[in-house]
């Protein structure tokens, strides 16, 4: 007997009702990238392995898919005690390709370049409610400026997209200037990815998991006591940033940080749907990080995970060769805003069905006579179809409900003698008579 079919853990299917609801999603974030003036990109699904390691994090490297090698390489690889049997790997994030293209195509480009890209990233890590093995990104990114100008757009990009979509959110910043001043006055500035990569679980797994991380990364229990106050912050970016200044005063990396963000905070203005909150043990665990960091969470719904994130970075491009590119990025979770958008009743209801008007089929005759009225309802830019089988009229009612189908054309023997089309309202039943050469305006109405 045959194994029932599958698909593998992590992974889904998506049929015509989540394509739908999905694609209402990346044409929202693809109408705004462009109005924002980025260009778009796309880049390989597999990336040399090469590109990829070193550029996460620790934890990161253990969650990219790595592919094998095939045929005779496979071979020789494996005769060789298989230690480097992976030469590719799938990307793990749009981010580092990115920073790849732009050094390897650096004398097409015009900087600062602006780009987006929406594409499936991959992730060995463990399936659970929001979090997916396979998953699409929306990024935006500007390389080639410093300027903290487009940090403020990307705030404002932020809160133009989740406007548009419905959807209340709170947009999180901080500064890995900030922490890595934190780091310097611990005592151990050398242990400040240990220490940042530890903060940013705060609240997942709280102080006492955070500080024995710490811990167990080498980090002393005197350095962490002096960490101590930022676990204490309390209060909106106006009440902390006095505090900030006052405890990281000896830390000029800090002051610089604190000072970027109050540009931030006061240039991006009132927003017009998100809420702008200063997180001091916001980290984003990515070790690319060099500045502003985001990350946004939906003020809606029980997912309490981020739906986006991003930052800046310095010299991401000097792995690839190419020093003193900075960099400044962000990325929508296309999935997870798709679980809170459904969770929360926020999908649009037209976006059930693509079709607006089904023309019922009562034979060949009257079928040949709605081919030529599907075809100018279809120019005049409304989707239509045609039922390709003749029969009972319960039977393609029942299709028009299944695919939430608003209206019904019937042209059987009487209206084809007429030049008329009886129009059926499937949400209230009604039906009229319509002229052939006012159903399109009909329909509009």
């Amino acid at each position: 007997m045959a194994n029932k079919p599958s698909i593998p853990k992590g992974t889904r299917d998506f049929g015509p009702q989540e394509m739908l609801r999905r694609k209402y999603i990346f044409n929202t974030i693809e109408k705004v990238f462009q109005q924002y003036g980025y260009l778009p990109l796309e880049t390989p699904a597999m990336e040399h392995l090469e590109t990829l390691t070193g550029k996460y994090g620790e934890e990161g490297d253990r969650l990219i898919f790595k592919v094998l090698k095939r045929g005779a390489e496979l071979e020789r690889a494996m005769q060789d005690g298989g230690k480097s049997l992976a030469a590719e790997a799938l990307r793990y994030d749009l981010t580092v390709p990115f920073a790849r293209y732009v050094v390897q195509h650096q004398n097409e480009l015009a900087f600062p370049f602006k780009r987006y890209q929406i594409q499936p990233v991959w992730r060995a890590d463990r399936p659970q409610k929001g979090r997916y093995r396979e998953f699409y990104q929306c990024d935006a990114d500007v390389i080639g400026s410093t300027s903290l100008l487009n940090e403020v757009e990307l705030v404002q990009l932020f809160d133009e997209v989740f406007l548009q979509l419905g959807l209340g959110v709170v947009i999180k910043l901080n500064d890995r200037k900030v922490l890595s001043g934190i780091a310097e006055i611990s005592g151990q500035p050398d242990k400040v990815v240990d220490i940042v990569t530890a903060i940013d679980k705060l609240d997942k797994i709280g102080r006492e998991k955070v500080e024995e991380e710490m811990r167990v990364k080498g980090v002393s229990d005197e350095a962490i006591a002096r960490i101590a106050p930022l676990f204490a912050l309390k209060g909106a970016w106006k009440e902390q940033r006095p505090q900030l200044e006052q405890w990281l005063a000896s830390s000029t990396i800090a002051q610089q940080g604190l000072k970027d963000l109050a540009f931030v905070f006061e240039a991006a203005g009132q927003l017009k749907s998100a809420v702008l909150e200063f997180d001091p043990t916001l980290a984003r665990g990515l070790d690319y990080y060099t500045g502003a960091i985001f990350e946004v969470k939906a003020a809606e719904g029980t997912l309490q995970s981020s739906i986006c994130g991003g930052g800046r970075y310095d010299d991401l491009t000097g792995v690839f060769g190419l020093k003193g590119m900075s960099g400044v990025g962000i990325s929508f979770g296309a999935d997870r805003i798709y679980d809170v958008l459904l969770e929360t009743g926020k999908f649009p209801a037209e976006l059930r069905s693509s079709t607006r008007l089904l023309f019922a089929n009562f034979g060949e005759a009257e079928a040949l006579q709605c081919l030529k009225l599907v075809r100018a309802v279809r120019e005049a830019g409304i989707a239509a179809e045609l039922y390709p089988d003749k029969a009972k009229m319960a039977r393609q009612f029942k299709y028009a409900d299944d695919k939430d189908i608003p209206f019904v054309a019937i042209v059987g023997e009487n209206e084809l003698k007429q030049g008329i089309v009886t129009l059926k309202d499937m949400k209230s039943g009604e039906q009229r008579a319509v002229k052939e050469d006012e159903l399109v305006a009909t329909i509009r109405s």
